[in-house]
């Protein structure tokens, strides 16, 4: 999927890797031009005059920042910052571009490369660059802004469990998780396989924060001056991270046919010349029939290679379904289907050569279906409630991941503090809807009307 590059902590995507990263990016396009944003494209070069405009988004960057200093031979004037995020430069033009009430909403979003100098890299979780898109708008009140936000805190719950096969932990942050200058950040979280959460997405209600420190005003129905309400909202090259640890087993990947670039992939099997030319008319036949019912399929015709070095590497690959075809096959009038979720011979069926869409494409669905439910039933196995510290000290003891921990928390930033500093355990999600009765604070006793997942994270 991807290679390590000459330049520490970036990476190369090799066509495999990036392949996924288009379905990605087609299927949420869509979905989040359904909500009425649209695509623009602003600078990957930011004026670090502009980072400094607002004071907690630059604390929060700054050891994180690429600077250009020089360009062309000469020093620069004023430094350039290589693109963190881009509230900064859209702010600045939607300072330009909104001037009355008529103008809002304004909801923009783009897909780009972003620089973030990291210390610690991992290739897809944590990389000093890698893709995303990032959606800005501005709104004349503050319960539209809000609204937008959990708006797009579902479409990103939807796309990863309904699209990726993502089960998730839905909720808002802590203060100390928070982005650096919203007023709240709302998070889809999921657990990995080896029991550590990562987080798989945000939305931000940005308040007034940056439209006073960018000057964004409008003329309200009454002709006063206004600040617009403010959000900004993104999912990264993270997701295929997910996507490999979620669902990925000892053979290799496993993806879900929906994101899938390879769905099905046909491997003729002959041993003797004569059985060749039926095999692969009768595979031809098989392709062309599942690319005109919309299957996005492989036909492995590659000589001097056996069938079972195709086997393996496809179901390294992650393709969903491979389906063979030999003589006895031809013969039958039927393909042996192998699923790449199952194990054994309880993973493989037949169907007839002239069913072959309407079985793959029923098989596809179930696939989708049960690579969902084997995460989620994994998550749910690695969710535990503990009702004291020890007991969730205890749970994220060792080195690897200790799962997720559903517990009662005050919400105060010192018992935070002692969680994270004694179990290295931070706050994933607090989620929204909680309609359980008070209880105490598994750290400091208090009274404590909310619950919240803890976890260790990548």
């Amino acid at each position: 999927m991807a290679d390590y590059s000459p330049v520490r902590g970036c990476i190369v995507f090799r066509p495999e890797g990036f392949a996924i990263w288009e379905n990605i990016v087609a299927e949420l396009d869509r979905r989040i031009k359904r909500t009425g944003a649209r695509n623009a494209y602003f600078p990957l070069f930011i004026p670090e005059s502009f980072i400094r405009k607002e004071a907690s988004h630059v604390e929060g960057f700054s050891p994180e920042l690429a600077v250009v200093t020089h360009g062309g031979g000469k020093e620069l004037e004023e430094p350039l910052i290589v693109r963190p995020t881009s509230e900064t430069i859209i702010n600045h033009m939607f300072a330009q571009w909104i001037k009355s009430y008529r103008d809002l909403p304004l909801m923009v979003n783009q897909w780009c490369n972003v620089v973030r100098w990291e210390m610690r890299t991992r290739m897809f979780l944590r990389t000093s660059e890698f893709l995303w898109q990032e959606g800005h708008t501005a709104h004349a009140t503050r319960e539209e802004a809000e609204a937008e936000t959990l708006t797009m805190l579902e479409v990103y719950r939807a796309f990863c469990e309904e699209f990726l096969a993502i089960p998730l932990i839905v909720g808002r942050k802590s203060a100390a998780e928070r982005f650096a200058g919203a007023l709240e950040t709302y998070a889809i979280e999921s657990l990995m396989g080896d029991g550590r959460a990562l987080q798989c997405g945000t939305s931000h209600f940005l308040a007034q924060n940056f439209s006073r420190a960018f000057e964004i005003r409008y003329l309200d129905e009454t002709n006063q001056w206004q600040y617009v309400w403010q959000t900004s909202w993104g999912v990264s090259t993270r997701l295929l991270g997910a996507l490999i640890m979620v669902h990925g087993d000892d053979q290799g990947l496993r993806l879900p046919p929906a994101v899938a670039p390879v769905q099905a992939v046909i491997v003729p099997i002959w041993r003797k010349p004569a059985e060749r030319d039926s095999v692969l008319e009768a595979a031809q036949r098989g392709i062309l029939a599942l690319t005109q019912a919309g299957v996005r399929c492989h036909l492995d015709d590659r000589a001097g290679i056996t069938p079972g070095f195709k086997f393996n590497e496809w179901e390294m690959r992650g393709v969903p379904l491979r389906i063979e075809i030999g003589p006895r096959d031809v013969a039958a009038g039927e393909a042996t289907l192998a699923r790449r979720d199952g194990a054994g011979s309880a993973s493989k069926v037949k169907s007839p050569l002239d069913r072959l869409p309407e079985s793959v494409g029923a098989l596809l669905d179930d696939i989708q279906k049960s690579l969902f439910r084997a995460a989620k039933d994994a998550m749910d196995a690695q969710t535990h409630e503990p009702k004291d510290f020890n007991g969730l000290a205890e749970q994220m003891e060792g080195e690897g991941g200790g799962g997720l921990a559903y517990v009662y928390w005050c919400g105060n930033p010192a018992c935070e503090t002692k969680i994270r500093e004694e179990t290295r355990a931070t706050c994933r999600a607090i989620p929204l809807a909680q309609s359980a009765p008070p209880q105490s604070c598994i750290v400091c006793g208090e009274e404590s009307r909310e619950r919240a997942f803890f976890a260790k994270a990548y």
